[in-house]
């Protein structure tokens, strides 16, 4: 199959907004996966990035012509708010875009007991390393970017042995198959992007979940009917965090922490005065640069 290389490349004085309106343009046309070219200067996450863009891939069908129209229209929409996009595409093989990334993956150690690893990669990992494998494919997550890190140190840090876990936008699968190491009971994910799906599956497999110990299905977390859930965590937009929230603590088992992530600074009050709002009590809030992670737990009675 041939596939639609789409990078929107932008500029903008700030860049940290820029990034969440421009992957917006992708997220709220049902495009969940998208690939971060955003340089830090001096950032541990900082590559050689030469161009700020975000990109994405999408299958060459009849549709794609439309579709590929509607992301120009709103990335023209951009000027309005400062920020100005030029939408460069191109044609791959998904056989050569499958490897043309994979150099630049590499072992990364998120905390000081939890690698991810790509599954391609070798590494000879200690006695108290906990070890996610992954191949990401299409689906988004690679479990480096910083708001992914920070999901998986909140994780490690309220995560108890047998706890139940959903994922909300799990995308490659990363974060539940650290919840599923960590000691989770079972992980549920969740995603309306349909290419994730299999991929977070094959990768849960990859990690020696048992079949029986998780769930991944294509939903929201609005029409997701299963409730109960000890952990939640959510790292997708903040205006999405923000719109779900009241579904999240309805989810949420009594004592139950949420973990909202996928939010830069200038949105970290918005999201608190929500969360607030919902009665949701507020644990912690962790930064790395712009990013932002919030924890937060539901009360027992």
């Amino acid at each position: 199959m041939k596939w639609l290389h789409i990078k929107a490349i932008f500029e903008s004085d700030n860049i940290d907004l820029a990034e969440e309106l421009v992957s917006n343009i992708f997220f709220s046309l049902g495009i969940s996966g998208v690939e971060c070219n955003i340089p830090i200067p001096g950032s541990l996450f900082n590559k050689d990035i030469k161009e700020t863009s975000i990109a994405t891939y999408i299958p060459c069908t009849d549709s794609a012509t439309q579709l590929l129209g509607k992301i120009e229209s709103k990335a023209l929409a951009l000027e309005k708010s400062g920020i100005k996009v030029k939408i460069a595409t191109s044609t791959v093989d998904e056989e050569e875009w499958a490897e043309s990334w994979k150099e630049f993956f590499h072992v990364t150690r998120i905390t000081p007991n939890i690698i991810v690893k790509p599954q391609w990669r070798d590494h000879k990992s200690k006695s108290n390393e906990v070890v996610l494998e992954l191949d990401p494919g299409m689906a988004f997550g690679t479990g480096t970017h910083p708001t992914t890190v920070l999901c998986i140190k909140m994780i490690e840090q309220y995560l108890k042995q047998g706890s139940s876990f959903l994922d909300v936008g799990t995308g490659s699968g990363i974060l539940m198959i650290a919840a599923a190491k960590l000691g989770a009971k079972h992980v549920t994910g969740i995603d309306n992007d349909e290419i994730a799906i299999p991929i977070a599956k094959k990768n849960l497999e990859q990690n020696n979940i048992a079949p029986d110990k998780f769930q991944v299905s294509l939903n929201t977390i609005e029409s997701f009917d299963k409730t109960g859930f000890d952990i939640i965590c959510a790292n997708i937009l903040a205006q999405v965090v923000v719109d779900i929230m009241p579904v999240v603590k309805s989810k949420l088992n009594p004592n139950g922490t949420a973990v909202l992530s996928g939010i830069i600074l200038d949105q970290q009050e918005s999201v608190i005065s929500c969360i607030s709002q919902n009665g949701l009590k507020l644990l912690s809030i962790e930064h790395i640069e712009e990013w932002v992670a919030i924890s937060v737990k539901k009360s027992a009675w």
